[in-house]
């Protein structure tokens, strides 16, 4: 293959992997836009590092980031590219994004809703967190050292809260008139978890069936085998976020909280009210819903949880996507060197065996919590 009509080899093994885990088919494509967005050109003389960059939005930021690392791919779970572009220019924002990265040699790959679908991709991420199912890592041995190619764990941040320079305020809350006059206590941190038996399935199941992923389908309906306390998920959907600073929820007018159970869940990532509006079931779990769309949900009796739209889905990159590129890619990364060994122009790229799997350090939610201080300070 000749090196001036392709991509980098390593970023062709990236794609590869993504879509081996997440087949193109799983997207909904009738509205999505998935696969590889931007393919950067090789160049031997400037090439650039083994190294993939993951990030839920792709913005200005991530790109400068990607550009510090040299890396050859980033994998952005949201299209930068949604529509048919009939110019890419400098005036655009995201347009220039593009030039930039391309300029650089930098490939983007976008999975999106086919994470969404897959077994064991987002929608099951999520509802392990609201089973009690989720697992957390275990903390590494430093000094064991890591398996060539392999991306050791990071600590994972607080997702509602930008912990990292600059530091966003933080404020003690004063209560609103319209607001609960009472605090929910939730469970103590230091009581391990436990899943709780229930059965899952796709809301929309993938049709036709892709016998390489059994079980996929957008979003997921969760039944517990009996009835669980609110407050009991919301101490789980803390802890499986990381211990957020908080989150809207939304509850029958008439209701208590700490009296209403649960027994189904309804759960989608991003913007859930398209898929979950119709729903039979007792709590709605997603990242986003609008007023009337909240409104109407528990006029009928219904529990509303938001998480805001990206922190229903930028955990899933370090809990889950990580460890799954890292399998994928040294794998895919073998075969293509095996595949083109001996290539012209190719040998010192092919040679280079390690890589490395990064997650975005200044991808966040454009929404953060400020919690107001009511001290008179």
């Amino acid at each position: 293959m000749s090196s001036t009509t392709s991509s980098a080899p390593f970023s062709r093994a990236v794609v590869r992997a993504v879509k081996k885990l997440y087949p193109q088919a799983l997207a909904d494509n009738s509205w999505d836009n998935t696969g590889l967005l931007l393919e950067a050109p090789f160049v031997p003389s400037r090439r650039q590092s083994n190294n993939v960059l993951l990030t839920i939005d792709l913005t200005k930021a991530v790109a400068d980031e990607a550009i510090a690392l040299n890396s050859s791919v980033i994998v952005a779970y949201h299209p930068i590219i949604f529509r048919g572009l009939k110019s890419i220019t400098l005036a655009n924002s995201q347009q220039q994004t593009l030039l930039r990265l391309a300029s650089h040699g930098i490939s983007v790959y976008s999975p999106h809703t086919a994470v969404d679908a897959a077994p064991g991709g987002l929608g099951d991420w999520l509802a392990d967190i609201v089973t009690g199912s989720k697992k957390n890592p275990e903390p590494e041995d430093s000094e064991s050292g890591s398996e060539a190619g392999k991306t050791p764990k990071k600590e994972d941040d607080d997702p509602f809260v930008e912990d990292k320079r600059p530091k966003r305020p933080t404020w003690a809350l004063a209560h609103h008139p319209s607001s609960m006059q009472t605090t929910l206590r939730l469970g103590n941190q230091s009581t391990p978890l436990s899943a709780i038996p229930h059965t899952r399935k796709p809301i929309i199941p993938q049709s036709p069936e892709l016998e390489t992923h059994p079980g996929a389908g957008m979003g997921r309906v969760v039944t517990f085998d009996t009835p669980q306390p609110l407050p009991a998920l919301l101490d789980r959907i803390g802890r499986g976020l990381n211990n957020p600073k908080g989150f809207p929820i939304a509850i029958p007018q008439t209701a208590d909280m700490s009296e209403i159970t649960i027994r189904s869940v309804g759960i989608c990532a991003g913007s859930g009210a398209s898929l979950l509006s119709n729903l039979d079931v007792d709590l709605l779990f997603t990242g986003e819903m609008s007023h009337h769309e909240a409104l109407a949900a528990v006029e009928k009796g219904q529990v509303v949880i938001n998480l805001f739209h990206s922190n229903s889905e930028r955990g899933f990159l370090s809990d889950v996507l990580m460890d799954q590129l890292d399998d994928a890619v040294e794998e895919e990364w073998k075969k293509l060197r095996d595949e083109e060994s001996g290539a012209e122009g190719l040998e010192e790229a092919l040679a280079d065996v390690d890589f490395e799997i990064m997650l975005s350090e200044v991808d966040r939610d454009p929404y953060g919590i400020v919690v107001l201080n009511n001290d008179g300070q």
